[in-house]
Formats: C-alpha cells, sequence, structure tokens
C-alpha cells in the first residue's frame, strides 16, 4: 500500500475527483444488496401464498430502477476515476520528458535511449494503472466486501456470517507475503523489458551496419536471449500473481461449504428462513469479486509501486549543469575569451583531458581549431557551449563568465553544428526553421542560398516540403551538413560553431559556403573546427590542439612559417588534392 503514500501529493490534487468516484462505488455497492434482499422475500412470499402480481411487478419495478441507477453511477465513477488516472499519467509524461530536456551529458552515458524509452512508456503505464484499476479495485474490494458483509448481518444472521468468514485470515496472510516476492519480480520484469527496449532501439537503428557486416543472425540470437530472460522474470511475476486466484477459489469454495452445513442447520432450528438462506449464498456470490480484486489489487499496486520507484530514481538525478540563482537574461555577446587551466573527463569517459587551453576571439573574428582526430578540439566547444562545468579556470562572452548566464541566454546566442548532424522526421523546410518555427519562407530560403543547399532543394520533387525521414535518411551526407548550418545560420547567432561540418561537401562547396557566411555574418564571431585546413585558412587566427593542447597558433601563413605540425599536415593535403584532381 506504499505506492499509495508515494502518489498522495497527487491524489490530493485530485481529491474532488476522487471523492464522488469513491462516493458513486459505495452508492452502487448499496443498490446491489438489494437485488438478493428482494430475490429472498419474494422466494419466501412464495412459499407462505403472499405473493400477488401488484406485489411482483412494483419488486420487478425496483430492480429495473436499481439497474438504471448502478448505470448511471457507473458512468459517473468510470469518468472521475479513469478520468483522474489519465490526468496522473499526463502529468508524469510531461514532469518526466522535461526533466530529460533539463539533464546534461552525464545523465545520457548513465543511462540508454532504450532503457529511457522504457521509463516513458512502460513504466508510466503501470503508474496510471494505480490512480485507475487500483483505486477502483481498492474501493470496490473494501466498499463491496464490507457492504455486502453487513447486509449478511442485518438481513441473515450474524453467526452464520462469521462462520462464512472463517476462511478469510488465510488470505490475508498468505496476500502479504506474496505482495512482497511480486515487487521485487516485477522490478525485474520492467529492467528485463527495458533491455529489450534498448536492444530493439539500437539494432533498429544500426540495421544497416548489421547488414553490411552480415550480423542479421548473431543480432537475433542476442536478441532471443534477452527475449527469454525477459519471458522468464515474467514467468515468475505470472507464476505468483497466478496464486491468488487458486486460494480465492479455495476460500470460497470452504465458505460455500460452512454455509450449507450450518445454513441448513439453521433452518432446521428455525433461526433463518429459505430465502434468507438463498439471499446468503448470493451475498457469498457477491463477495467473490471483491476477493478476485484484492488479488488483482497486489497485483496492480506492486507494478506501480515497482515501476514508480524506477520512475523516480530517474527523477532524482540531478544535472550538474545549473543555473545561477539570479542568471543574467540579456543576450550573450562580444569578445569570447577562453581560459582553462585543465579540464578532466570522467574515467567511464575515456576521451582526452584539456590543459592550459588560452585564447580570445574578438567579436566579428574567426578561430579556426585543427589536430588529429582526438586530440581535444570538441571537447574545447563542449566546454563553450556548458556541457560540463568541471573545469579549472574560466570562459567569458561579453564582459561576464558564461556560468553566469541564463540557459536560454547563452545557448540562443549560440548556433551549433556538430560532427553528427541530425535531422528530424519532418520536411526541410521545418528542419531548417526548427530554431525558429515562425520564421517566413524568405529567411528559410536565404539560409539555404548561403549553405549552398537551395539547388539541391528546389530539384528534389517536393522542394522544401521534402520529408527527410528519420535522422535525414532520405539525404546524402552533405545534403545534412549544409541543411544543419542553414539552420544554424537562421538564427543569426551571435557565435557560429562549426565542428567538422563541412567534411562531407568537395573543396568547391566548402569555399562557396566560408565565403558567404563571411560575407553574410558581418561583425558576428565564428569557431570552425576541422581536420580540412582550406576551412580554416581565411581565420584570424587558428590554434593546432593535440593531446589537450595548444601546441601551435597563428595566422595561416605565419602557421607554415612555423614549419611545424601545421604545415605538415598543410603539405599533405595539398598533395591528396593534387592526387584526386589527377584521378579525376
Amino acid at each position: 500500500m506504499g505506492i499509495f503514500k508515494k502518489l498522495g501529493w497527487f491524489f490530493k490534487q485530485e481529491k474532488k475527483s476522487y471523492v464522488i468516484g469513491v462516493t458513486c462505488l459505495i452508492l452502487v455497492s448499496v443498490l446491489q444488496i438489494i437485488s438478493p434482499r428482494i430475490i429472498g422475500i419474494t422466494i419466501d412470499d412464495i412459499g407462505a401464498s403472499r405473493l400477488t402480481m401488484s406485489i411482483l411487478l412494483t419488486r420487478i419495478g425496483i430492480l429495473v430502477a436499481v439497474g438504471v441507477a448502478q448505470y448511471l453511477l457507473r458512468y459517473v465513477w468510470r469518468t472521475n476515476i479513469w478520468g483522474s488516472a489519465a490526468k496522473l499519467e499526463k502529468t508524469m509524461r510531461r514532469r518526466l520528458f522535461h526533466h530529460f530536456t533539463q539533464m546534461d551529458n552525464k545523465f545520457y552515458q548513465k543511462y540508454r535511449t532504450g532503457d529511457l524509452m522504457a521509463h516513458a512508456t512502460n513504466d508510466l503505464g503501470a503508474i496510471e494503472g494505480v490512480a485507475g484499476s487500483g483505486i477502483l479495485t481498492f474501493a470496490d474490494s473494501l466498499v463491496n466486501g464490507g457492504v455486502t458483509i453487513i447486509a449478511m448481518i442485518l438481513f441473515v444472521d450474524w453467526r452464520l456470517t462469521l462462520i462464512a468468514l472463517l476462511p478469510l485470515p488465510l488470505l490475508a496472510i498468505t496476500s502479504r507475503r506474496l505482495g512482497s516476492k511480486m515487487h521485487e519480480a516485477y522490478k525485474e520484469d520492467q529492467a528485463a523489458f527495458s533491455s529489450i527496449n534498448e536492444k530493439a532501439q539500437e539494432s533498429i537503428t544500426g540495421i544497416k551496419v548489421i547488414k553490411t557486416f552480415g550480423q542479421e543472425e548473431e543480432d537475433i540470437a542476442d536478441f532471443d536471449s534477452k527475449i527469454d530472460f525477459a519471458i522468464g522474470k515474467i514467468k515468475r511475476v505470472m507464476w505468483l500473481d497466478s496464486m491468488f486466484d487458486p486460494l480465492i477459489t479455495l476460500i470460497i469454495g470452504i465458505s460455500y461449504v460452512l454455509t450449507i452445513i450450518f445454513g441448513s442447520l439453521f433452518i432446521m432450528r428455525g433461526d433463518i428462513t429459505i430465502g434468507q438462506l438463498v439471499s446468503f449464498i448470493d451475498y457469498i456470490a457477491m463477495l467473490i469479486w471483491p476477493m478476485f480484486a484484492i488479488g488483482r489489487l497486489f497485483n496492480v499496486l506492486e507494478k506501480g509501486s515497482a515501476s514508480y520507484d524506477r520512475v523516480q530514481e530517474l527523477l532524482d538525478e540531478e544535472s550538474v549543469i545549473n543555473e545561477p540563482e539570479n542568471p543574467i537574461r540579456e543576450k550573450a555577446q562580444g569578445d569570447l575569451h577562453v581560459k582553462v587551466d585543465e579540464f578532466k573527463y570522467e574515467a567511464a569517459e575515456e576521451k582526452i583531458d584539456l590543459k592550459q587551453i588560452d585564447f580570445t576571439i574578438k567579436e566579428g573574428h574567426t578561430l579556426g581549431i585543427v589536430g588529429k582526430t582526438g586530440a581535444g578540439k570538441t571537447s574545447i566547444l563542449k566546454l563553450i557551449m556548458r556541457e560540463y562545468d568541471n573545469y579549472q579556470g574560466a570562459i567569458t562572452f561579453g564582459d561576464h563568465d558564461i556560468k553566469d548566464y541564463a540557459f536560454d541566454s547563452l545557448l540562443t546566442s549560440i548556433g551549433y553544428v556538430p560532427q553528427d548532424h541530425f535531422l528530424f522526421s519532418m520536411t526541410i523546410r521545418d528542419n531548417i526553421r526548427f530554431a525558429v518555427p515562425k520564421a517566413t519562407e524568405e529567411r528559410v530560403i536565404k539560409a539555404a542560398e548561403l549553405t549552398a543547399v537551395h539547388e539541391d532543394i528546389i530539384g528534389m520533387p517536393e522542394g522544401y516540403d521534402t520529408m527527410v525521414g528519420e535522422r535525414g535518411v532520405s539525404l546524402s551526407g552533405g545534403q545534412k551538413q549544409r541543411l544543419s548550418i542553414a539552420r544554424a545560420v537562421l538564427v543569426e547567432p551571435e557565435l557560429l560553431i562549426l565542428d567538422d561540418a563541412l567534411s562531407a561537401v568537395d573543396a568547391k562547396t566548402e569555399e562557396k559556403i566560408l565565403s558567404n557566411l563571411k560575407a553574410s555574418r558581418g561583425n558576428k564571431t565564428t569557431i570552425i573546427s576541422a581536420h580540412r585546413l582550406s576551412s580554416v585558412m581565411h581565420a584570424q587566427e587558428i590554434i593546432v590542439v593535440d593531446e589537450g593542447q595548444i601546441i601551435e597558433r597563428g595566422t595561416h601563413q605565419e602557421l607554415l612559417a612555423l614549419n611545424g605540425w601545421y604545415t605538415k599536415m598543410f603539405e599533405q593535403q595539398k598533395l591528396e588534392s593534387k592526387i584526386e584532381g589527377g584521378d579525376a
């Protein structure tokens, strides 16, 4: 029953709806005892030859009225109880999704996408079941059972009622023991479901790689093993759950036997009539649902409790990236100064740490960052975007430390194009104007022209209305890169960051895009991280990063004069370009 305490905040919020719903349940239970009573009286009247047509019609009318009233009351309690349960699911879903949007990289490294999806679907459904069928079975079993027992005492005989209920303590003892086992079994079951979800999500996302390497059978075997493991957990849950029904059937059977034996004795002694015994047997039949409801109640509550604990574990996670109490709300702009004495990743991330990173970008200037793969280029960019805060040093944008800005003020001033381009499953137009949904067609086209993708788009059958598919699957790598840049350019950011964002386009297109950006951005700042040195040659300053440190810095010509890493890479890429040109 601890889950009711956990959800106490919601039940207080929806107190009115639940009071109305439970009240209607009580009235339905009260009305239910009328029919067996009327049937019992009618049987006694038949035996005593007292039944007349008018009395019979009156009683039939009462039964019809009771049926109609029960129908109306059931409609009211269903709309209030089930409606409130739907509100709980909506509230929890919004709370969880909002929490996902607020969490940092550390959170998403700890939890996999498939696991988070399982929490947001299966677990929330189980929690909703507590507020719906859980409240229903709890109130209905308690009220219906209580009213029925009272009717048995008042309308028949308290001694016979006590005898018929003697087996009930067995149900209470067994239910308590089974309940604790079911809680753990459901936690394991939900975890197994999450594992299946993770595997399915990963396999579907990587299906091209799986097929390319011919690993279909191996992947299916791996999936089957997870299914078999989950089935084992489900079987344990079902085994525990299935023990309730035979137990209840046994208890009801014992109650019937005791009722017939002692009821017959009471009739022979004249303590009750045959009609009262018939009513009593009907009342026992009415107790079957409350008893079965107890079994279902433990099922729903333990499943919901296990799921609530899993969801709450996510909600209890706190982001290490937080806004200050009184953040700066004005838009970030001005010079960018990065001075990071040291930054270390956690051991689990196994990435290059940074040290002695120090550079300044004047407003309106362009900085190039180059270096071999894994040198630490992207790490620098992540710090600027506040994906990590655990560094020694300071990063200032304008006259303020970036940690002093509100997230909206800082991040809306930055346009970021990552290495891994992500497009949403919607039209090209909507992908470009993702950050500015109400952008005019003119602005969308201008952004596409700046990034040299407009001609590609109008060449498609549906133009800007073309659906790109999941993650832009219908587009080439170069088209996805250029659309991502157009999306960033559309917001007209104070700082544009291109993280190896031109690797999939040819040199001619790259030159055109960079020229367009330089002409259109005026006094706005740009950072270009790249492997291809042609992307950064025009920058006012270029830094070379290796093993998390700046090893060279200067303009293109200054770096060539150093005859270091930059010079060697420039000559190598120059040679590669000539070879490719010769092959063509």
